[in-house]
């Protein structure tokens, strides 16, 4: 049986399973920008880590220092609780020259994990000389990486159509990543068309969706912005007027977030990749009444 069609064998058992028993994690960080700051990330991770997360990942900012910060992070956490901790690596604002040598400093200090990402700039006329397919090659040669990228259920933000978003996914599945995780969502509709798109197309790593759970609207509104991210009109409805009640959007959130979590389970997803920002208790309690 080829890899392909085990994917969609795989779908179809966790369809028919119980979700509590078979729901795997990961989790997302980024570095903070404040050393004050690192003592509340690094007792996120530990908590989160008594879940036995399949890995967790830490961002790398391509318009700011803290990018400088990513492999300290990675290195304390894999140090701190033993979990594969992979790093994002993006080559915005670099060459491959540079992305070699970090790449290579990764390998030797025992990190063989990377989410390989373009990644965005804030310089409005920037052009793109690298993208996340030449990162892909580029690790590959460099070493046997194991390596995730990025996937959008709704279109990438500078996207023309779904097709050529699905040719873009294929060309880096085609030179070496492992798997996809997608970009948060809150249209279940929208992920699973998305999967069924890439099993057509014969893309046969796991699609894994990242999970958002929502603590603050106003935030997540400035989120979608840049993301693309459609919110639909339900979710304004259920935040109104909640500006200033953080416990109730922390449930509300919460909630929303089980919901899709079970429904995608019963459509055979297996794993979920979760933006924390940082925080550990509401994907804590989330991930708890689940099962995990």
């Amino acid at each position: 049986m080829n890899v392909f069609s085990q994917y969609h064998q795989d779908i179809i058992k966790q369809k028919l399973e119980n979700i509590s028993n078979n729901i795997q994690c990961s989790f997302e960080f980024f570095p903070p920008k404040k050393s004050s700051l690192e003592k509340n990330l690094l007792s996120s991770v530990q908590h989160l880590s008594e879940l036995k997360p399949n890995f967790f990942s830490v961002t790398y900012g391509a318009n700011s220092g803290e990018r400088e910060k990513t492999y300290d992070i990675v290195k304390k956490i894999y140090k701190k609780t033993g979990i594969i901790t992979a790093a994002h690596l993006t080559c915005v604002n670099s060459t491959p020259n540079k992305l070699k040598k970090i790449a290579e400093h990764y390998w030797k200090n025992g990190i063989k994990s990377i989410i390989a990402l373009r990644g965005d700039t804030l310089e409005k006329n920037y052009k793109h000389t690298m993208y996340a397919l030449d990162l892909v090659i580029l690790l590959k040669k460099i070493a046997n990486f194991d390596i995730s990228v990025a996937a959008y259920p709704e279109l990438h933000p500078e996207s023309k159509n779904l097709k050529l978003d699905i040719l873009n996914l294929k060309k880096k599945v085609d030179a070496g990543a492992s798997r996809a995780i997608t970009q948060f969502f809150f249209n279940i509709e929208s992920y699973l068309r998305f999967r069924e798109n890439c099993i057509k197309n014969r893309i046969n790593i796991e699609i894994i969706p990242g999970i958002l759970p929502v603590c603050n609207f106003k935030q997540l509104q400035r989120f979608s912005k840049m993301t693309n991210v459609h919110i639909p009109k339900w979710m304004f409805q259920m935040f109104d007027g909640l500006d200033n009640d953080v416990f109730t959007q922390k449930i509300i959130g919460s909630s929303i977030a089980i919901d899709i979590v079970k429904k995608l389970s019963f459509e055979g997803v297996k794993n979920f990749h979760f933006y924390t920002l940082n925080q550990s208790d509401m994907t804590y309690s989330i991930c708890n009444i689940l099962g995990l």
